[in-house]
């Protein structure tokens, strides 16, 4: 919620003072009064002039949402077999689904897709199970095919859980295969609440165009429409050695797979693997999605939910760069705020593989596109282990979960407290959230 600055002239003052200061002009050049209207600063006065116009009132401010967060223990496991990963988690009518998988010791390399229910927010868990619809699938070749970075989400117009993932092509090794054509699409899997049975995979059928021969769903958030329609942002390339670039599709569902409609433009950035894993949210009349990219993360907004603006990285609102690269960042929507979850460097954690742990959250401003830096809370503290493939998602209006394993892939892991916990953070919002009144999983 945006209010208005309870000192409107101050906020001005200070606004222009830094408008004045990011200009170029030297302090010690001149006075206050005279070098606010010399040169560059004065067409900055100009534009704020115009921008006050036309808001029709004094700069806003944006008003920080209070939340507390409870750190829930779902399950431990580190035999050096396998370790939990990739839990994510979406509300059903009286309760809660969480995906999972197994990471089986070698980079990427996952199990077939488990799954855990609860009752409510507070009930056991159950699982995991194995459906054989969500079991690998064994060819006579000796590849393996299977399913990797599934977020789930609940689709109300059919009362479904969609799961989304991206299919891979497995040596006996366990390394990904890019070996024939389209290896890498999108999959989906459908869950009845009421039977608790899963449907097969099914791919999500794209244009016959080289663009979209490497097409990932994969670790991102995407969004059901007031239409029943979905927008689901993928990642997409010639081949899997292609730089990336990422579009959302358009698509239907008649309550067992997805059908394209239509995709928006393309994203792109000329560095490293370009932008790939991104994630969708809507909020305040607009699309925003966060994108990983090998350097820095990065954010765009639409107005469609398809054809969306040139990326930017991210910054705090002192103007700092966010420190988050080469890992995931994800959303929570309320109707009062907007938050990233993410990881960054410069929190004592340089021991951590690419500083992925602990994870923060904080409010974002969705005019400036921004992170608050005084709104930045750890939600799951580091313990010696990596956190970055994890997952956000609304709960309940009083309720949003951050869901993460620990990976355990680092020698000292376990000696700096890590035990192969699979984390559910409880964030509690101080205001209901508007958006999912009367849905909760209570």
């Amino acid at each position: 919620m945006n209010l208005a600055h309870p000192n409107p002239t101050k906020t001005t003052v200070d606004r222009l003072t830094a408008l004045r200061n990011r200009s170029g002009a030297r302090r010690e050049s001149c006075a206050w009064p005279r070098c606010l209207f010399n040169g560059p600063t004065m067409k900055a006065l100009l534009r704020l002039f115009v921008f006050l116009l036309a808001t029709g009132g004094p700069l806003q401010a944006v008003e920080p949402l209070a939340f507390t967060v409870t750190l829930e223990t779902v399950m431990q496991h580190d035999d050096g077999k396998f370790l939990w990963f990739h839990p994510r988690a979406t509300a059903i009518p009286g309760g809660v689904v969480l995906t999972i998988q197994q990471h089986l010791k070698v980079s990427d390399y996952y199990s077939g897709l488990h799954f855990l229910t609860r009752d409510g927010l507070d009930g056991a868990w159950r699982g995991p199970e194995l459906p054989a619809e969500l079991d690998w699938q064994k060819s006579t070749d000796g590849v393996t095919l299977s399913v990797a970075d599934v977020t789930p989400g609940f689709h109300a117009p059919t009362g479904k859980v969609i799961a989304l993932g991206c299919r891979v092509r497995y040596s006996p090794a366990g390394q990904q295969l890019d070996d024939v054509k389209r290896a890498h699409q999108t999959v989906s899997a459908v869950y009845e609440p009421k039977s608790g049975r899963w449907t097969p995979w099914h791919v999500f059928e794209l244009p016959a165009e080289e663009r979209f021969n490497f097409a990932r769903n994969a670790c991102s958030q995407w969004l059901v429409q007031p239409d029943g329609t979905l927008l689901v942002p993928l990642y997409i390339g010639k081949s899997a050695t292609d730089r990336f670039a990422t579009t959302v599709a358009e698509a239907r569902f008649d309550g067992t797979k997805l059908t394209y409609v239509r995709s928006g433009n393309e994203l792109r950035l000329e560095t490293a693997r370009g932008l790939y894993e991104p994630s969708l949210v809507a909020f305040g009349g607009r699309y925003h999605l966060t994108l990983r990219n090998d350097l820095r993360g990065y954010h765009s907004t639409s107005a469609d939910g398809l054809q969306f603006t040139e990326p930017k990285p991210w910054t705090f609102d002192d103007g700092t760069e966010l420190g988050s690269y080469n890992t995931q960042q994800h959303w929570l929507a309320h109707s009062d705020g907007l938050f990233l979850v993410y990881t960054r460097r410069g929190a004592n954690n340089d021991h951590i593989v690419r500083h992925r742990a602990p994870l923060f959250m904080a409010q974002v401003d969705p005019e400036t596109r921004q992170i608050l830096r005084r709104t930045e809370q750890v939600v799951i503290p580091e313990r010696g282990a990596e956190l970055g493939n994890f997952g956000a998602a609304a709960i309940s209006a009083t309720e949003s979960w951050v869901t993460v394993s620990e990976g355990m892939f680092m020698p000292d892991s376990k000696a700096r407290g890590a035990q192969g916990a699979t984390f559910v953070a409880r964030i509690r919002w101080a205001k209901p959230n508007r958006l999912l009144a009367g849905t909760t999983a209570k």
